[in-house]
């Protein structure tokens, strides 16, 4: 009996230190919640403290040609790009980036334009003024990929697009109003001669 309560006495002490240092794996601790830096975007820096108090802009580029082409050329600045009235605005619902029916049709004649002309293409994507700049800058970014693909699906090259997202920064419309926002939720279409 002494020689069953002495086992027992050195496994209780074993299976206690093994529960305690198993437990149940933890979170990391974060400080801060974050979203993550939209494609292109830059990360901050914590050398010099910016006075903006508006996120950049997310640029991306169209994607690379394959790897054995020449090295490509980086896009063009957005300011080189240019309101053209043959491309139409596509619109979005609320927290979403679907091409809708209706604006599959524009898209559609903006990509038979598209293929006429050889113009290099800029998708800007757009939100309305209700979230975060952070999660605005990704969902306007999505929204603009989501016309790029599409482009793209209708026969328009990949490397002549360039999107970016401005998010909530570039509103067409400033009331606070659904039909407001409505105008807002958008991706917007600009052109530069190659």
């Amino acid at each position: 009996m002494a020689h069953r309560r002495g086992n027992a006495l050195l496994v209780a002490p074993v299976l206690v230190l093994s529960l305690f240092l198993a437990g149940c794996p933890k979170r990391p601790a974060t400080t801060a919640a974050s979203a993550p830096a939209p494609t292109g975007a830059p990360a901050p820096s914590s050398a010099a403290p910016s006075t903006s108090t508006a996120p950049a802009p997310a640029v991306t580029p169209s994607p690379a040609a394959p790897a054995t082409a020449a090295p490509t050329t980086p896009p063009p600045a957005p300011s080189e790009f240019r309101e053209t009235d043959n491309l139409k605005d596509v619109f979005f619902d609320f927290d979403k980036y679907d091409i809708r029916p209706s604006d599959a049709k524009l898209l559609d004649t903006n990509a038979a334009w598209l293929k006429t002309n050889n113009n290099l293409v800029l998708i800007e994507g757009h939100c309305d003024e209700r979230g975060t700049n952070e999660y605005n800058l990704a969902l306007g970014e999505r929204r603009a990929k989501a016309t790029m693909n599409y482009l793209v699906g209708q026969g328009v090259q990949a490397n002549r697009i360039t999107i970016i997202s401005y998010g909530k920064e570039r509103p067409t419309c400033t009331e606070h109003s659904e039909a407001c926002w409505a105008k807002n939720r958008r991706a917007h279409f600009l052109v530069k001669a190659r």
